[in-house]
């Protein structure tokens, strides 16, 4: 059984990504999220199914009467809100059938995320008419947030494939792992994919052990986010293609001299794409949770050969989503020219991004806490 470790209470790195573009503007995350809103919503029956068939309410609440949910990585929104609200709508059409002669619980909404992220942008803009009350919780999921026994549901889109840091092996330039013409492991060699591996492994245990504590037994967590199949090459994929296009970008602006090439080899984007496998490994291995239902899907079925991804939107969505990590690393005029010539070399491979496989490159996990530890 997996060791809960008491000092970890709230305990939060600090060293994680930046978050998402704040703001109302024409390039905030805000203006720049629906793409990850339609691909979270290609999951969304499947997992009201699960939460319906498998959250008993009459003894969650037999020693409250208020339902806690969190929703882990919640950005600025709009997104956090829809998702809330078809989350509270599922429990209280399951309430109404398992107790139809109580009277309707509270809702209580924790809005969590780095502690830079814009907060006060997410609740400007939160619905007026909610059934629910609102607070922030500001700091990384990898540790605790909450006190112990203190949530009924768990939710977290888009958010676990960051990894807490870039992993350190990427960051000593005698390391087999220095990732020399690279910012991610697309293309990479088999040191620097280990090394990416390896740290998301850690992080989503420590993510598990931390809600472990948070969430009452019968709890659930649920987890949409990037994946990958088993035995893929993540440079198949267009998210691949496009890291590798951006690499390009930076090494064409060091040929001029603007920046070096070192620069360029010690930026790594810390984000990972773990496969249906490694999840469930990790999840077995610290045997807290169970997974009550999974699931591989495409997050774009709206793109047909009549369809095409308008590339300025999508570069906007990118810069939205990553800006941030970029301009820690590099000027502002030199990212300003990476996202403008990115427009243009991913318009010229359009075709090969668009036909590239994506039916299984987004799952979602629906967790159950059970009753030991």
């Amino acid at each position: 059984m997996a060791t809960l470790v008491n000092d970890s209470i709230l305990k939060n790195d600090a060293d994680g990504p930046i978050p998402v573009s704040g703001g109302l503007g024409t390039d905030s995350y805000y203006n720049h999220s629906f793409f990850q809103k339609i691909a979270a919503n290609v999951a969304k029956d499947m997992i009201e199914e699960a939460i319906t068939k498998k959250l008993d309410v009459k003894f969650l609440l037999s020693s409250s009467n208020t339902v806690r949910i969190a929703d882990l990585g919640c950005a600025v929104g709009p997104n956090t809100f829809d998702a809330m609200q078809s989350i509270i709508d599922v429990i209280k059409l399951k309430y109404q059938t398992q107790l139809p002669a109580s009277p309707m619980p509270e809702f209580q909404v924790f809005f969590n995320d780095q502690p830079a992220n814009d907060f006060n942008t997410l609740f400007k803009s939160m619905p007026p008419k909610r059934e629910y009350f609102a607070a922030a919780v500001p700091g990384s999921f990898y540790g605790r947030l909450f006190p112990d026994s203190s949530l009924h549901v768990v939710y977290s889109s888009y958010a676990l494939h960051w990894l807490s840091k870039v992993p350190e092996d990427l960051e000593d330039k005698n390391s087999p792992a220095w990732n020399r013409g690279k910012i991610h492991h697309a293309s990479a060699g088999e040191e620097v994919l280990r090394a990416y591996a390896a740290q998301w492994a850690d992080d989503l245990s420590s993510f598990l052990n931390a809600r472990a504590r948070e969430i009452v037994p019968g709890g659930i967590v649920v987890i949409v986010t990037h994946s990958i199949p088993d035995g893929m090459e993540y440079s198949e994929l267009a998210n691949g293609m496009m890291y590798n296009c951006m690499a390009s970008i930076l090494l064409d602006i060091a040929k001029r001299g603007l920046i070096t090439e070192e620069q360029v080899d010690a930026f790594n984007l810390p984000t990972y794409a773990a496969s249906p496998g490694e999840f469930v490994s990790v999840v077995e291995n610290n045997e807290y949770f169970n997974i009550v239902t999974m699931g591989e899907s495409n997050p774009s079925p709206w793109l047909t050969d009549d369809v095409h991804v308008d590339m300025n939107e999508f570069v906007s969505h990118i810069r939205a989503a990553m800006e941030g990590m970029f301009s820690k690393h590099f000027s502002r005029e030199i990212v300003n020219e990476m996202f403008e010539q990115l427009e243009a070399r991913l318009s010229e491979i359009s075709v090969e991004m668009e036909s590239a496989y994506k039916d299984k490159i987004q799952a979602f996990y629906v967790l159950q806490r059970n009753d030991s530890g």
